[in-house]
């Protein structure tokens, strides 16, 4: 693969080339839409960052665990991840297309919900798919998405975590960790990995910001419906064809950077 041939001549290549190819892995497919079918979820742009940051620490962790062992014991290591890798892909086939599939639940249920209102002469509508209309509480607290990790925490996405990591754990990362064996010096190998993680980050953290612009400023309830279903179709089929893709032996994922 192209990443094969890839070798650090120092620390700032290492540095460098894990930067540049973190902020490009951040725009693979399945990872946009996987973070499409999530994003509106929030009023506040603000908050849908940190659903693009939370998913970049997901992916982070299983990538610096790995990557670090791959350092250590070189091909013995990689050879034995990329023979389960696949299982990993196909948790992600599966996962796209519970969150294609959530998006119609919401739908369904009403959860999904524009609603207008004025303050300081302005209008706004805001975009809800965290709770349905009828049972809309003016508690702030009880409104609010509640964290696994929130008392440590508090801006993290618990979904959003839990989908970067089974992205991390994936054959997608397998593509980058296959750079790590020809890398000689270990220190270089850790700043790659450093710095591939935060370009990740600040990436998917502007992805998201990217996202979540139509839904802060629709206007209309047929249009954003229609864009959320939209998204949540584009999250079943991928799902489908990179389930076929690892079952069937079928190409239809060729174009993805996997």
């Amino acid at each position: 693969m192209e990443q094969e041939i890839i070798q650090f001549s120092g620390i700032l290549s290492a540095l460098f080339i894990g930067l540049l190819i973190g902020l490009r892995h951040s725009t693979d497919g399945d990872h946009i839409v996987a973070i499409s079918t999530i994003v509106r979820d929030n009023k506040k742009i603000i908050n849908s960052v940190w659903v693009g940051i939370s998913w970049g620490l997901g992916h982070t962790i299983p990538l610096m665990i790995l990557g670090t062992i791959i350092l250590l014991l070189k091909e013995k290591f990689l050879d034995l991840y990329m023979r389960i890798a696949i299982y990993f892909e196909f948790a992600v086939a599966v996962m796209l297309i519970i969150l294609g599939l959530q998006v119609f639940w919401k739908l369904y249920k009403g959860s999904f919900h524009f609603h207008s209102h004025h303050h300081d002469g302005l209008s706004h509508t805001h975009i809800h798919g965290s709770h349905a209309h009828n049972i809309e509480t003016t508690d702030f607290h009880h409104g609010q998405n509640h964290s696994f990790f929130m008392n440590f925490i508090p801006f993290l996405s618990t979904k959003s975590f839990f989908i970067g990591f089974v992205h991390g754990l994936a054959g997608s990362a397998a593509v980058l960790i296959a750079i790590l064996p020809n890398t000689s010096n270990f220190f270089s190998g850790i700043i790659f990995l450093i710095f591939f993680a935060i370009g990740t980050v600040v990436a998917m953290g502007i992805m998201t910001i990217v996202l979540s612009l139509p839904f802060k400023y629709l206007k209309s309830s047929l249009i954003g419906n229609s864009l959320i279903s939209f998204f949540g179709i584009l999250s079943i089929v991928l799902g489908l064809s990179l389930g076929s893709d690892l079952t069937l032996g079928t190409h239809f994922t060729e174009f993805l950077w996997y």
